[in-house]
C-alpha cells in the first residue's frame, strides 16, 4: 500500500491575530501587521520596525508554570498545536502514542529568554563575571533549540519521532517535509509538525542591522515590507508559529477525520555557494521545485498558486523569479504568485510553516492571498505577483517555497486531492 500524508488540523499564532481564522482574515483583507517595535526599546537601531504578535499567554490558556518555563516561541508552538489538534479531533489521547511524532522547526530558538537573562545576570553587560542567582532556573532549556519539540511532545503525549529542525529560514518547510516523509516511509501515523520563532530582540535586530538586510522605512512601518516592489529596502522581522496535524491518509479516514488537503511532495537542496548570498539563476530552488513536483507526480502547469519566499530583498526576489521561470517554464507567467511576508513579516524559522498554514487555508477558501504594498513592480520581477488585493480562485495544487541562510532551498506541494 502506498502511504500518503494528509493535513487534518491547522493552528496559528501570527502577527495580526491568534488563531487560523484571524490570521487568514488579515491575509485576505490585505492588511499589514508591521509596526514600530514595542517589545524593547529599539531607539538606537537602524531598523526599528517589526511584525509582533499580540499574544497574551494566559488568555490563550497557558498556566503560570507553563509561562514561567517556556520561552515565548515555545508558548506560540503550544497554543498553535492545541488549536491544530482540536480541529483534527485528536485531543482525547492516543491509541498508540509510539506512532505519534513531533517535528518542529526554529531558526534562533530561545533568543528571547537567553538575551533577557543575560542582561539581568550581567547587570546590562557591565559585569564580565555574571551572577547566576539572577538567571531563570529554566535558562538551560534555551541553550539548545531541542526542547521546542520535547516540550510539545510532553504536552501532547507523543512518544514517537521527536525532532527539532534548525535550517534557518526554511526550518518550517523542512520540519513539515521531514514529518511527511516519516509518515510516507511508515515510521509514524500522526505527526505534529510546524515551526515557531520569537526573534524580535536586540541581538537579532543588531545582527540584521549589521548586514543591512532589514528595512529602515521606520516612518512608514505598514508600508515597509514590499516584496517584488522596485522601492523595497529589505525585509521586516516577524514572529509567530504554525502547527499542522499530518496523518497517514487511511488512518485519518478510518477515524472519520475531515481531510483539509494532502502533502504531495517535498524536496530540499543546498546551494553550496554562500552563507547569505544567492545565485541570480535560481538553479537550486528550481531543483527543489522540480523534485517536489516529481514526488507529487504533477506537471508544472498543474500548479494553481505559488506561495513565494518573497522576503523583500532584491537578491531574493530576483533569484526566486528566475527559479520559477526555470522550474515552471511558460506556466510561470500564468500562475499567481504572492508573498504573505508583506503582511506578517519574516519570522525566520517559523515563516515556512506559517506560509504552509496560509496555503492550506487558501485551498479551503478558494482565495489567493495578495502581496501587500506591491505598488511599483521591479522590472526584473515580471510575474503575476497578485498585488494589493486577494483573488478568488479554485486551488487544486499549491507550491510553497523557502530560501534560508546557509544556502537552504526547500519546496512543498499541497493538493486538494486528499480531501476527496
Amino acid at each position: 500500500m502506498t502511504r500518503r500524508t494528509v493535513v487534518t488540523g491547522v493552528g496559528v499564532v501570527a502577527p495580526g491575530g491568534v488563531g487560523a481564522k484571524a490570521f487568514f482574515e488579515l491575509l485576505t483583507e490585505g492588511r499589514t501587521a508591521t509596526q514600530a517595535i514595542t517589545l524593547f526599546d529599539a531607539g538606537g537601531f537602524r531598523s526599528r520596525i517589526a511584525a509582533e504578535c499580540d499574544f497574551d499567554p494566559a488568555a490563550c490558556g497557558l498556566d503560570v508554570q507553563q509561562v514561567a518555563r517556556m520561552d515565548r516561541y515555545v508558548q506560540f508552538a503550544a497554543v498553535s498545536a492545541r488549536e491544530a489538534l482540536t480541529q483534527a479531533g485528536l485531543t482525547g489521547g492516543w491509541a498508540d502514542p509510539w506512532r505519534v511524532g513531533v517535528s518542529l522547526g526554529t531558526a534562533v530558538g530561545g533568543t528571547t529568554l537567553l538575551e533577557r537573562d543575560y542582561i539581568v545576570a550581567s547587570n546590562k553587560g557591565r559585569d564580565w563575571l555574571i551572577d547566576h542567582r539572577y538567571a531563570s532556573p529554566f535558562l538551560h532549556s534555551v541553550f539548545s533549540p531541542g526542547p521546542l519539540a520535547g516540550e510539545i511532545a510532553e504536552l501532547t503525549g507523543a512518544q514517537g519521532i521527536v525532532q527539532t529542525v534548525s535550517t534557518g529560514c526554511t526550518s518550517g518547510l523542512d520540519a513539515v517535509g521531514y514529518a511527511h516523509h516519516a509518515i510516507k516511509e511508515g515510521r509514524a501515523d500522526v505527526m505534529i509538525a510546524g515551526a515557531a520563532d520569537s526573534p524580535i530582540s536586540p541581538i537579532t535586530v543588531a545582527c540584521f542591522d549589521a548586514i543591512r538586510a532589514t528595512s529602515a522605512r521606520n516612518d512608514e512601518p505598514h508600508r515597509a515590507s514590499r516584496p517584488f516592489d522596485r522601492d523595497r529596502d529589505g525585509f521586516v522581522l516577524g514572529e509567530g508559529a504554525a502547527v499542522l496535524v499530518l496523518e497517514e491518509r487511511e488512518h485519518a479516514r478510518d477515524r472519520g477525520a475531515t481531510i483539509l488537503c494532502e502533502i504531495g511532495g517535498y524536496s530540499t537542496h543546498g546551494n553550496a555557494y554562500h552563507m547569505t548570498g544567492l545565485t541570480r539563476e535560481g538553479v537550486e530552488m528550481a531543483e527543489s521545485i522540480t523534485r517536489a513536483l516529481e514526488e507529487a507526480r504533477l506537471a508544472p502547469e498543474d500548479i494553481d498558486y505559488v506561495n513565494a519566499h518573497g522576503s523583500g530583498t532584491k537578491q531574493n526576489d530576483r533569484h526566486e523569479t528566475a527559479a520559477f521561470k526555470r522550474a515552471l517554464g511558460e506556466h510561470a507567467r500564468a500562475v499567481p504568485v504572492s508573498s504573505i511576508k508583506s503582511m506578517v513579516g519574516h519570522s525566520l524559522g517559523a515563516i515556512g510553516s506559517i506560509e504552509l498554514a496560509a496555503c492550506v487555508l487558501a485551498i479551503e477558501e478558494g482565495l489567493v492571498p495578495p502581496t501587500a504594498n506591491l505598488e511599483t513592480p521591479d522590472p526584473e520581477c515580471d510575474l503575476d505577483y497578485v498585488p494589493i488585493t486577494a483573488r478568488e480562485k479554485r486551488l487544486d495544487a499549491v507550491l510553497s517555497v523557502g530560501s534560508g541562510f546557509g544556502g537552504f532551498q526547500s519546496a512543498v506541494v499541497l493538493e486538494r486531492g486528499g480531501a476527496w
